[in-house]
Order: C-alpha cells, then structure tokens, then sequence
C-alpha cells in the first residue's frame, strides 16, 4: 500500500521589507513521504518569499514536469517557475525557456549548487535566481514542523527571522553567483 501525503496547515505572518509584503496566509502544503523534513521547510519558505497574487504549490509527483511553485497571471500564463532544492540544468533550461522568471531556493550547500550547474547548457543562465537558505535555519525551522503551525517571518535585506512561539530561528539567504 502506497502512503498518502501528509497535509500541514500555515497561519504565517508574513513582513517581507526588502520587497515591501506585509500579509497574514493561511495556506495548506502536501509533503510526500518521499520528501525530506528539509526540502520541504525549504518549500514553504520560498512560497513565502516569492508570495504574489496567483502564487501555487504544484501537484508534486503527479506532475513532473511543472515546477514546485509557479506564479500565474489572470490569464493563466506562467509569470515564475520557482524550483526548489538541487534540480538538474535541463530542468533549469527548460524552466527559463517556459517563463520570463526562473528563481531557485535550496537547502543544499551554495558551492554543491555552482558545482552541479557548473559548465552546463541552460537557457539564460545570467537571468536565473538563485539562493541558497542558512543552512541552520532550515534545519531548526524542518525540525520543529507541526501539523499544524502558526509562525512569523520577517526578511530584511536577504535576512530571515523566523519566529515560533518562544523561539526565533535566524539565517541568512545567500544569492548564488553561476561561473561564468
């Protein structure tokens, strides 16, 4: 028997300054068995840093080829392909043949990203966005993920504060520079 996706709900208060977002969301994310604790704080956390009107997780395994989040206007066309983790440069090429925006969050390490991507053939590799999450601040937030949650983020100037209860997680996002 194949196991079902656990369903986590997130009242999250959301004050972005570096891009002038100040929302309280209230969302449900899908975390398949086969995802990690850390992949999946990652997840949630670009959904917050990429929050825009017609912003939506994808339906996961179901659909391979689409990205993990993706922002869509009125009309339906793909604004951004955010992808997340460490996907290979197909993917990549392709996300930045499909959208004017292609932005990248992963928990792994900055230089394992630059190595992997190192050299390869992607479509507008200079316009790609990619950042890299403190490493601590994933896993703190991964390991205290609840069912259900309520927390605060504020990010200013590429810093994340990331407030639980009693308890407040703190970390950088780095922007990742491709070789050239």
């Amino acid at each position: 028997m194949a196991l079902s996706a656990t369903v986590y709900n997130f009242t999250i208060d959301l004050s972005d300054v570096d891009r002038g977002v100040y929302e309280a969301l209230e969302f449900k994310a899908a975390r398949h068995p086969s995802e990690s604790a850390e992949y999946f704080a990652t997840r949630v956390l670009a959904y917050c840093l990429e929050y825009a009107e017609g912003i939506a997780f994808s339906r996961g395994l179901s659909e391979p080829g689409e990205p993990a989040l993706s922002v869509r206007d009125l009309t339906g066309t793909l604004r951004c392909w955010i992808e997340i983790g460490a996907p290979d440069a197909a993917r990549l090429h392709k996300a930045s043949k499909a959208a004017p925006r292609v932005a990248l969050y992963t928990h792994r390490p900055a230089e394992q990203i630059r190595r992997l991507l190192a050299g390869e053939k992607i479509h507008r590799p200079e316009a790609l966005e990619l950042y890299a999450f403190d490493r601590d601040l994933i896993g703190g937030f991964a390991g205290r993920l609840e069912r259900r949650m309520s927390f605060s983020l504020s990010v200013a100037d590429r810093h994340l504060y990331l407030s639980i209860g009693e308890v407040t997680l703190a970390g950088a996002l780095e922007q990742i520079q491709l070789a050239q």
